[in-house]
């Protein structure tokens, strides 16, 4: 990816951890990317690279003052949907019944950003592009291939994200897909949405990343040995096999080898 991306379409993923190098450190080992903690007036946010392109971030919990929270949020990667204006998807949140966690801001002459959560409790973030666009890798070993929400009431959040952004909802055409939603820009699918039935009782609604990898298997083994937990393990389903994870500070995670090359997704 060399542009932006098309409203609605996830542009990007990042991580908060209260540690930050040791995650940096496990998602290098990893998926081989490379990254840094980054300068003061960024907060340190780094900007981890695939072969030279920017591929996620990852940033160590605090406080907007820069003081560390206590106690520390729990470890979690963050959806990035892509927006023209971010202050106006704020607005159409909170007439959807959606709650806003960080208000529209700037950041730096990157962008602008904003946190919020759906009406089923389900926190993303939005972007609006400037100099940065997003992920410059998608849909290769080692970067971002789906992101899927899984709520507890998949119509009600379609009808909040369709009321928020230019994106379309329809029932997966996958065999073995029933019950399954695809989020859609420009008749192409970008996201899932699923019920959160078939997860274990308490799971909040949530969204969650999908990096794609040469070998579900060896990636599993390679996450347990460097401190991670199996919390699916591999296991095939209709596109491909899959297993989900969480690093060893908790940010949960999933990994899987398609069936087929992953389409890249459509520019602006």
């Amino acid at each position: 990816m060399s542009g932006p991306y098309r409203p609605g379409t996830p542009c990007w993923t990042d991580l908060m951890v209260p540690d930050q190098q040791a995650a940096l450190d496990f998602y290098r080992d990893l998926f081989g990317w490379q990254g840094e903690v980054g300068p003061p007036e960024t907060g340190g946010y780094s900007v981890c690279h695939l072969k030279g392109a920017p591929v996620a971030g990852i940033m160590k919990a605090m406080n907007p003052d820069g003081t560390v929270p206590d106690p520390a949020p729990p470890a979690a990667w963050t959806t990035y949907l892509a927006t023209p204006d971010a202050a106006a998807t704020v607005a159409a949140s909170k007439g959807a019944g959606g709650s806003v966690l960080v208000d529209a801001m700037d950041v730096m002459d990157l962008g602008r950003m904003a946190v919020l959560a759906d009406p089923t409790g389900a926190v993303f973030g939005i972007w609006q592009p400037k100099e940065f666009p997003g992920a410059g890798i998608v849909n290769e070993d080692g970067a971002v291939v789906w992101s899927e929400l899984a709520t507890t009431d998949p119509a009600a959040a379609a009808g909040y994200y369709r009321a928020i952004l230019p994106v379309d909802t329809a029932p997966s055409q996958i065999p073995g897909g029933e019950g399954y939603t695809e989020l859609r820009v420009n008749d192409r699918s970008v996201g899932g949405i699923m019920s959160l039935d078939q997860h274990p009782e308490g799971t909040p609604p949530h969204w969650l990343t999908y990096f794609h990898v040469d070998d579900t298997d060896s990636v599993q083994d390679a996450a347990v040995r460097a401190g991670g937990t199996v919390l699916a393990p591999a296991f095939d389903m209709p596109v491909g096999r899959m297993a989900v994870l969480a690093d060893p500070q908790g940010a949960v995670f999933a990994v899987i080898r398609t069936k087929e090359a992953p389409q890249q997704p459509d520019p602006a």
